[in-house]
């Protein structure tokens, strides 16, 4: 990990290449290897001098080698040679060099190191402002954010180009390809050697691997890409910005690292990129674009001519300008050096192999697998709880006994991990004692309960003792065996994608828990203590039957909510009792109920008490002479703009959260009867199963809320270590840092890390480098403003937490049984994408899109209208809103858009997984939320079962409502489009496993955003519905309606024209369209299982001949040999040969699976 994306995995932490001296000596060595002069004297560098004779002759083979290319930069240059044609002739030459004679970046560190002078901690350039701070660098680009406006543009004669992208001439892409070759000396010399006399003047490039295919054992091992970056000295930050995201696949020279050869894990695909800024300003006439009076019709669409000869190419703004064919090869070249192109593109060309490749999907998505956790209270034993499992410790050790160390007394301890107890399942867990205890044979034994370990009983449920935060008290906190994977795909910029597998931490509050006049609500608690509830319901069920009492054991913590909870269920006068009750005294029952322990009987009125301030009764209340605290999360803000607070029932804690995706994920959907199901979740069922992988090492965070001093803790303890990558910050100097210290309130303000990290840069002497420091609260200053796109590199988190990834896995195998030596596997459980909603911004000229409530469900027809669009609203990513296009990332996308929404649509079709959206941003547009739903969606979810989450049985219950067309002055308003909404009984039996009053927490006005202003809610789904529409007009006018699979042609033509062959959306004969049992019959779903089978026998023919082409190779023996490269194409001639004899056996196995888009 450490040469490939700079981490140190026995530390768990970023390395900080800026301090490897060794790193320096290397990047001298490689001047010196390619004739360059050398920063800093010879002498200095030891092995410099010593080696002066072996570089000379390094040098000269160099020379006789300048035509070498790498196999990758061969098979690369082989394409552009065939895809350019006359073209590439004319503007080449024969046998012309077609890509860069770069300097190789192949370990991480190398690049980051050049990115900053030897001598000083600043750069400043024309495009980049660059700065060596005391927690890594920060490297700031001319532009602050990207705009996707005219910035896509596609080169002809290869794949289609689609409607919304701009065409390019193949002659204009081969003169601008050239122009890329030659950029300004100025823009080829290197940070590092910038103050030097003579500066090295290079192009840098690196491989990278990202993934494609993710692996899933007993169906397919990983597959990976090919991509080679290529960018002038000035802009080698932005390989160190992208080999830390996806990690450098090192030398691209060396066998190992030939894709060719790598029969098991290539697609067959490879990318290139070549950063060329100075590609802005070149002239469309020089480019060879023709006059507007020569021009075709597409060609005046899109720019591409000229009627001044002055006239800029794409208006002297950015662009990127892509090649690519069926063949499998993608060259793109980016005309800007922000560094979010950089990665969108990496993330394009892995969709580009996805489409191509078959059976996968690059998704635009975030996800979590979240295990629900809960306050136990003081004691707890297993028996008590949960009395659902038959595992036992006896178990437990024949079958996972060599993961830990079996004590004499009946438990274990962890090999790897020593902070991990495997308790026996009679154990007892004692908080107020500090001690776990249980029999073995027939005597007591007994440990010593300790905070920071993790005790794991034989089902896998999993128990600690915590202090939550400062000022509460230690509790056990349960954390279930199985967890939820919450997959939030086809998500716009800014609705949630990272906040989904974020803590609720930051959100919540502790307070004391007050009570103005406790002996009268004591007096009124023990009238309700004895009161019979049997009359609370309309219509009695058992009439006579009197309530369990509320302390009954029996009784949960949840029941007694609802049981002081309004409800439609009640009678009017029982709702109109609850309602007369004052709060502090409901409050005060589910604290009581929270504490309370059978051996009290009636006598928990002595636990309890306020202290006397001055003679008079005080306010706070306590338990066992300790104030009792309660939890309060913010849910979005008022009108007015302050927090909406609201308090959490007294057993909530916090899910534990493990990310499984930020932005750019690789999926593939797996038929379930190529997996066995035991490795799963045994209650998880669909008939085929979507897993994912996260493609990125470090996420391209923007943490909205850090400019808040300490609120967003993880932020500001990230900021606060070493080797961190920043953008968009404002580099502070130890003046500044000084004065910030000095500030005392406001400085005591951030969280301890970060204070501590400014305190140690401000006590440093005057000129110790490094001379500037990165602080959460202050980005980068823009025209005056502080930029709305802050941004930093942040280690994933099961890197720095091997920990949490172990635990999980740990408790679903012991609850599955699944043994050490078979993997447990978690595909996607739950569908949660989000929408960006925003009010109206008449100024800016920006419509109403807060038309959706908190949570809605869209049938897949309507979900699926919803995704083509991938409506948003203004995000600080972007400079716009409105359409992102196809699955939120259409300008991304490499090929038509079309083929990324048939695999979408399909995997959809064939899993049955079902779509629940969540609201970012507002909610109608009087409600800010910012991410705050998106931030506790996952905790309800999780704590939901499996057949509460089914559609049909909450709407049957009535927890969902229809929303309905309606008519408005004489216009059909098509509200259906939005699907259903939750209802106030939703918020009351779901949310109430989150909160102690959640009829409280969403407003009518929330439930139904029509109720905060009519017009602006039809002026919203109009916005939608339009959009929709133009939308699918373009799918029409581009001609990729053809690619699209049935259901998808039908939806379009719904979005576009209101009805598919004179039908509704609602018609039987389209919803018949979207059933599994069908579409697996049909022809067109055979065609896409042929495709892929073509394209697998295609593959292994190319590994064939590339293994064969190799061993030819006589010089290369030895390397044969060490690889195994024989053994490798016998391999694969046996898997062609088998797949050529018997090719319906092998359309069998991937028969429920996305198969292949045909014809490419």
């Amino acid at each position: 990990m450490t040469d490939a994306i700079g981490f140190d995995s026995d530390r768990r932490e970023a390395t900080h290449p800026l301090k490897d001296r060794n790193l320096r000596e290397y990047v001298n060595l490689k001047f010196a290897a390619r004739g360059f002069p050398i920063v800093g004297e010879e002498k200095d560098f030891p092995f410099l001098e010593i080696g002066r004779y072996m570089l000379q002759n390094f040098q000269e083979r160099l020379r006789l080698l300048k035509d070498y290319r790498c196999p990758a930069d061969q098979h690369i240059q082989e394409w552009l040679t065939a895809y350019l044609e006359e073209d590439g002739f004319e503007v080449f030459g024969e046998g012309g060099p077609l890509l860069p004679d770069a300097m190789l970046i192949e370990q991480h560190g190398v690049a980051r190191t050049l990115s900053l002078p030897a001598r000083s901690d600043r750069f400043e350039s024309a495009i980049v402002s660059s700065y060596r701070t005391w927690q890594g660098v920060c490297h700031n680009p001319a532009k602050d954010r990207r705009t996707t406006e005219g910035v896509f543009h596609v080169a002809e004669g290869g794949l289609p180009v689609p409607g919304d992208k701009l065409a390019v001439p193949r002659g204009v892409f081969a003169r601008m390809l050239q122009a890329a070759l030659n950029p300004p000396d100025e823009l080829k010399r290197l940070p590092f050697t910038s103050e030097e006399p003579e500066p090295v003047e290079a192009f840098v490039s690196l491989l990278l691997r990202p993934i494609v295919v993710p692996e899933v054992p007993g169906f397919t091992l990983q597959k990976t890409m090919e991509i080679r970056f290529f960018a002038p000295g000035n802009l080698v930050s932005n390989l160190d910005f992208v080999e830390s995201i996806f990690g450098n696949a090192g030398d691209p020279f060396l066998p190992e690292n030939d894709s060719r050869l790598d029969v098991e894990h290539w697609t067959g695909h490879s990318g290139c990129v070549i950063l060329a800024p100075h590609l802005c300003g070149l002239k469309k006439k020089d480019l060879g674009l023709p006059h507007v009076s020569e021009a075709t019709e597409r060609q005046r669409r899109d720019g591409m001519c000229w009627e001044n000869e002055d006239d800029p190419y794409n208006g002297g703004s950015a662009f990127k300008l892509t090649a690519r064919d069926a063949r499998g090869v993608m060259v793109t070249l980016i005309a800007d050096n922000y560094f979010g192109y950089c990665k969108k593109e990496v993330k394009t060309q892995i969709s580009f192999a996805a489409n191509l490749y078959g059976l996968a999907e690059e998704e635009h998505a975030g996800g979590a697998l979240v295990f629900p956790s809960f306050d136990l209270g003081e004691e707890f034993s297993l028996s008590q709880f949960r009395q659902t499992v038959d595992h036992s410790f006896d178990e437990v050790v024949a079958r996972f006994g060599s993961l830990m160390d079996v004590k004499p007394e009946g438990y274990g301890v962890d090999l790897r991990h020593g902070d991990i107890v495997y308790l026996p399942e009679d154990a007892r867990i004692d908080l107020h004692a500090t001690t776990i205890s249980w029999k073995k044979d027939g005597e007591e034994k007994r440990i010593r309960l300790m905070p920071g370990q993790t005790y794991v009983m034989p089902s896998g449920y999993k128990v600690e003792m915590r202090k939550p935060s400062r000022g509460m008290r230690w509790r056990l906190v349960g954390t279930n065996a199985e967890g939820t994977f919450c997959h939030k795909p086809c998500t716009v910029s800014g609705g949630g994608k990272s906040e989904i597998s974020k803590s609720l931490t930051d959100a919540m509050e502790v307070g004391p828990v007050i009570m103005s006049d406790f002996e009268a609500d004591m007096r009124l608690v023990e009238q309700l203590l004895v009161r019979d509830y049997g009359d609370r319901y309309k219509h009695q069920i058992d009439l006579g039957r009197g309530s369990r009492p509320i302390l009954d054991p029996a009784r949960s913590l949840g029941s007694v909510i609802r049981l002081f909870s309004q409800s439609e269920e009640y009678a009017d006068e029982y709702n109109a009792f609850i309602d007369s009750i004052p709060r502090t005294v409901r409050d005060f029952i589910f604290t009581l109920k929270r504490y309370y322990k059978p051996d009290w009987g009636a006598d928990w009125r002595s636990r309890f008490r306020v202290d006397s301030i001055n003679g008079q009764p005080g306010v706070i209340l306590k338990y066992r002479m300790a104030p009792v605290h309660t939890q309060y999360l913010r849910v979005g803000y008022s009108e007015e703009g302050s927090w909406r607070m609201f308090g959490l029932r007294k057993d909530f804690v916090s899910a534990t959260k493990l990310q499984r995706e930020d932005d750019i994920s690789a999926s593939v959907t797996v038929p379930a009867s190529q997996i066995d199901r035991k490795l799963m979740h045994p209650d998880v069922d669909f008939p085929s199963y979507k897993f994912i992988e996260n493609c990125e090492y470090r996420l391209f965070q923007r943490p909205d809320d850090a400019v808040h001093r300490g609120y967003d803790r993880k932020t500001e303890a990230d900021f606060s270590r070493q080797g961190n990558f920043f953008s968009n910050y404002e580099p502070i100097d130890r003046h500044v840092a000084r004065d910030m210290v000095e500030d005392a309130i406001r400085f005591g303000q951030f969280t301890d890390p970060l204070r501590e990290c400014i305190e140690a840069f401000a006590e440093a002497p005057d000129g110790t480098s490094p001379a500037y420091v990165v602080s959460s609260a202050h980005p980068r200053m823009v025209d005056g403003k502080p930029t709305k796109n802050p941004r930093y590199l942040q280690n994933r988190p099961d890197l720095e937490d091997p920990r949490a990834e172990y635990l999980a896995e740990i408790g679903s195998r012991l609850y599955r049984r699944v043994p050490p030596e078979l993997p447990v596997l978690n595909p996607v459980h739950a569908v949660l994408p989000g929408r960006r909603n925003n009010p109206p911004d008449r100024e800016a000229g920006i419509r109403p899109l807060a038309v959706y409530g908190p949570i809605h469900y869209q049938a897949l027809p309507e979900l699926f209208m919803d995704f083509i669009a991938s409506l948003t609203g203004r995000s600080p990513s972007t400079t716009g809103a409105g359409s992102e296009g196809a699955l939120t990332k259409g300008p991304f996308n490499a090929l038509p858009p079309v083929i990324d929404l048939n695999a979408a649509l399909l995997s959809y079709l064939l899993s049955g997984y079902e779509g629940f959206s969540t609201a970012a941003g507002y909610i109608g547009p009087k409600y800010r939320v910012d991410h705050d739903i998106s931030l506790l969606v996952p905790e309800v979810w999780s704590r939901m079962f499996l057949d509460e989450r089914k559609p049909e049985w909450l709407i049957s219950k009535g927890y969902l409502e229809a929303v309905e067309d309606f008519e408005h002055e004489g216009r059909l308003i098509r509200a259906s489009r939005l699907g259903y909404r939750i209802t106030e009984s939703f918020v009351q039996r779901f949310f109430g496993r989150v909160f102690n009053d959640p009829a409280t927490v969403f407003t009518p006005e929330m439930l139904r955003p029509e109720l905060q202003g009519l017009e602006d809610y039809i002026d919203g789904v109009n916005n939608i519905v339009e959009t929709q529409e133009r939308v699918a007009r373009q799918y029409f006018e581009d001609g990729t309606i053809d690619l699209a699979i049935p259901p998808l042609r039908a939806l379009l033509h719904l979005m576009a024209e209101g009805h598919w062959e004179g039908k509704a959306v609602s018609d039987p004969a389209v919803r018949v369209l979207f059933d599994r049992e069908l579409v697996l019959k049909s022809d067109w779903y055979r065609a896409r299982l042929e495709a892929k089978l073509a394209i697998k026998k295609d593959c292994l023919s190319m590994h064939v001949a590339s293994l064969e082409s190799f061993l030819e190779k006589k010089n290369y023996a030895s390397e044969a040999e060490r690889m195994q490269v024989s053994e490798r194409l016998e391999t694969t001639r046996e898997k062609l040969r088998v797949l050529e004899e018997d090719p319906e056996a092998y359309l069998f196995s991937i028969r429920g699976t996305l198969g292949a888009q045909p014809g490419l």
